[in-house]
Formats: structure tokens, sequence, C-alpha cells
């Protein structure tokens, strides 16, 4: 394998992960980001086994689970039905479980092994596109400077990365996230994610995310809600929401309590969307800025750090790295159009505002989803482990 100059753009769990991977390699990696300081953006997410297994080569699992919350099962419920009812007692393996943890959580531990590394990090370094050249690709800046050629260019900037084209569209229902204390006393059960449903329209979370670096475990509290009503939201005030909010699932009162300030709720945006090519001359587009969507299954974080993986593992069998990338891609792909088609197919089911789709999920596929063989299939689906995606990796589950 050649030593080759590659940049990665973006400093999420994709661009952090693949660093890490790449410069463990033998390569010379330069990591560029446009904040000033890198910093994670967001509340909570769930870490499923598939991206356990990745973090486990980086040598992080340990750290994951102690500072995040084991995740049993996912349950919700319309009303006083059961339309969601997850274990993991149901997967293809038995011992696995899910990880609640704060993107803050999962950022810094792969951030203090990019330090530890020593692998250089440009902050403040807007990127605005890219050129291929007969000595490389070369990122664009801002500011109107270029870098020095590199043998290839990862892009993991994200949904919105302005390396990529166009593709896909925005979805019309983002959520509300806030991270606040777990409350014992509340009856929630601390290795569930538990979620309330209204019809399509209406949705609302606890997941469990563990202490962080912090002595006391907290929750991700989230509220569906749609883009275009967001500066309703804001003009109706706090005291509106959280009567709402508490009309819906009066038990979430100890934690709705800790929102004094809206500023405590970050609306997150998402996207559906699909680059047709992911690996062009010099270049390769991962994680979100290759595929992304409704978070509905919880996959993004995992997706990507799978992405990562298979870049650095087809990098070491070719001195190609145009090659490796297109190897990458191809490795990648299945799981990928997979899990695309399964969250099109699920997401309207709990955020849209059709009326038909949640009386089929509450008197048709919720009982069925209770009886075998429905209860290992969903099971599959949310540990992302549906299609096999660790076999043609060369990756291994890490159970505790």
């Amino acid at each position: 394998m050649t030593r080759r100059a590659i940049a990665i753009a973006g400093c999420g769990p994709c661009g952090l992960a693949a660093a890490i991977l790449l410069h463990r390699a033998g390569h010379q990696v330069t990591l560029f980001e446009r904040f000033d300081a890198p910093r994670p953006i967001g509340s909570g997410l769930m870490i499923q086994p598939t991206g356990m297994a990745v973090l486990a080569q980086l040598g992080l699992a340990p750290r994951i689970r102690r500072e995040g919350a084991r995740i049993d099962r996912l349950h919700g419920l319309a009303g006083a039905r059961t339309v969601l009812d997850v274990s993991y007692a149901n997967a293809p393996v038995p011992g696995l479980a899910g990880i609640g943890l704060h993107r803050a959580s999962l950022f810094a531990a792969l951030f203090d092994a990019v330090q530890a590394a020593g692998i250089p990090v440009q902050t403040g370094r807007t990127v605005t596109g890219s050129r291929h050249g007969p000595a490389g690709r070369v990122l664009a800046f801002d500011d109107g400077e270029e870098s020095a050629p590199f043998g290839l260019v990862v892009d993991a900037m994200g949904t919105r990365s302005t390396l990529a084209p166009a593709a896909g569209h925005d979805l019309a229902y983002g959520a509300l996230w806030a991270t606040v204390d777990w409350v014992p006393d509340a009856g929630l059960d601390p290795h569930t994610l538990s979620q309330r449903y209204r019809r399509s329209s209406v949705m609302a979370g606890v997941l469990p995310i563990g202490p962080g670096e912090g002595p006391a475990p907290r929750a991700a509290l989230f509220w569906s809600l749609r883009a275009d009503r967001l500066a309703q939201w804001r003009a109706h005030g706090l005291a509106r929401w959280k009567d709402e909010m508490l009309a819906l699932w009066p038990q979430c009162a100890p934690f709705v309590d800790q929102i004094i300030d809206p500023d405590q709720l970050t609306f997150a945006r998402y996207a559906h969307r699909t680059l047709p090519q992911a690996a062009e001359p010099g270049l390769i587009h991962l994680g979100d800025a290759w595929h992304s969507a409704s978070p509905q299954l919880g996959q993004g974080a995992n997706m990507a750090l799978l992405d990562a993986w298979a870049l650095a593992h087809c990098l070491s069998a070719t001195d190609d790295p145009d090659a490796g990338a297109r190897a990458a891609v191809a490795l990648r792909r299945r799981h990928v159009r997979l899990y695309q088609w399964l969250t099109w197919l699920f997401t309207p089911v709990y955020q849209s505002d059709s009326r038909v789709l949640p009386i089929m999920r509450d008197w048709l596929v919720g009982p069925i989803s209770k009886l075998w063989p429905a209860t290992v299939i969903q099971t599959a689906m949310v540990t992302g482990l549906m299609g096999n995606p660790l076999a043609p990796l060369a990756l291994r589950l890490d159970r505790e």
C-alpha cells in the first residue's frame, strides 16, 4: 500500500472515524472543519450493534458503553395501543443492545482519538468546492484560497455538502431536541426508548443517553414538528407547547418541567437523499453526504461509521485510491439502498400528515408486529443487521 495524502472535509463522526482509520493505515491525513473549534450538533442518538462493531475496532467501545445508556427495547403507544415494540432480545445474535448516547459523547470520544494520534485539524476552513487535476484533487475555501492537491478527498460534510451535487429533498417533518436530566421517579424504563404518538403528525419521545462524562444519567427529549410550523411554534410560546406535550403524555412532566427556555430546544431538519455516484476521481462521499434520511430507524451515525470502515478496508487492498473508493462504495451500496428504502417506507407511518397510515399502523401493523416473524424482522432492522452488512467488511459484532 502506498502512503497517500488524504483530505477529510467535515469533523462529524464519519470524518473523525475515517481520519483515525486512515491514519492508522499509514496515510497522511488532514481534517478540514468550517467551525473555529470542532463541535457536535444535536442531542441524542442511538449507536446500534453495527456502529459498535466499528467503534470496537477503534478501541472506543468501552468508553461509549460507560458514557451511554444500554437500550434493550423501543416502545411506542398511540393512546392505549402499542404500535411499536422492538426488543433486542429478538436480535439474530443474542446479547445485543443499543446504546443511547449524547452526540457530544460520541464526538468527544472520536475527537480525543484524533488528537491523541496527532492528526492535523485545520479549523475555520469553509470548503466551497473542489477541482480535480493531474496532481490530485484540490479543495477550494470561502476565502478564495485553495489547498495543496490530495490523492483523495473524503467528503464527510453531511447532507448539505458543498462537495456533492444537489440530490433528494428536504422532508416536511423534523424534530425539536433537548437534553435533560433523567428522572428515575417518572416511571419510564431507563433501558427503553419510549415514544407517544397522536396520528402520525405528533410524536414525542424520551431516549436515555447515559451520564456522558458527568455524574448523573441524562435523557434526550424530542418532539416531532413540521419545519414550516417552526416559526409558529416559537410565536405560540413555551407554555403552549408544554400543555400540548403533557396532554399527549402526562408521565413526561418531570422531563418537560426542566425546559424553561425555548433555546434549550434545537430543531433538526431532515432530508432524504442518495447520490447516484458516491465516488468520483479523487473524491468519495461518505455518510450523510452520500445518503441521508429521516432518523426514524436511528441509523445515520451507524451507517456513517460503516462507510468510514469500508473506505479504510478497501484502500488497504490497493495502491489506487480511486479503485479503493469505488470498491468501498460497491461494498456498502446494497446495505445503503436497503435502509434508504426502509426509511422511505416507514417514515410516513410515524411522521406525516396522513390520516390513513396511522389507522393502518394502530389497528393492523401494530398487532401484527407483535407476532413472529415480524418481531425478528423488526429487531434486525433496528439493529442495522438486516442485509448482513458486517461480513463483506470483515467486521465482527462487539458484545459485552
